[in-house]
């Protein structure tokens, strides 16, 4: 007797990265830190950010990077979603979540100096030139108030 021989595809499931990123300004001024030791764009200057822990929020995983990077205490209900990147990485996809701040409690300082050699405010219009390309792109694109962009495809 023939036995049916049932065949199953199953396909991994495909899966973001996400991250969310601190445009901090004050009078016109972006803090960027300089990235030291972490084998990713080491000597760049970025914004304090990180990546998303699983069963948090773009806002709240924000806040918990912040706070462990530049020691300062933010609210989700304070933070504006000002950009997302959809961005193509090496090797993997990424959304990237670029938010803003008028309201935050605590001084700012360099709680990972193991990471950061510099942590230093700049004109928006004068960036070092070494800024991480991405983050640059972003920028500019917050600048000119466009809310979405893809990078790296």
């Amino acid at each position: 007797m023939f036995e049916p021989v049932i065949l199953f595809y199953m396909r991994d499931n495909f899966t973001y990265v996400g991250a969310s990123y601190l445009f901090l300004i004050e009078d016109n001024k972006i803090l960027l830190q300089r990235r030291c030791n972490t084998g990713f764009q080491d000597g760049n200057y970025g914004v304090p950010a990180g990546h998303l822990d699983g069963g948090e929020t773009a806002k709240t995983g924000c806040v918990r990077e912040i706070k462990e990077e530049i020691g300062i205490d933010l609210k989700e209900v304070d933070l504006d979603v000002v950009h997302v990147m959809h961005r193509k990485a090496s090797n993997d996809e990424r959304i990237d979540f670029f938010m803003t701040t008028k309201s935050y409690s605590g001084e700012v300082k360099n709680c990972e100096p193991h990471k950061c050699d510099d942590l230093s405010w700049f004109p928006l219009d004068e960036l070092p030139e070494n800024v991480v390309d991405y983050v640059r792109v972003a920028i500019e694109h917050y600048k000119s108030g466009t809310s979405y962009s893809e990078f790296g495809w």
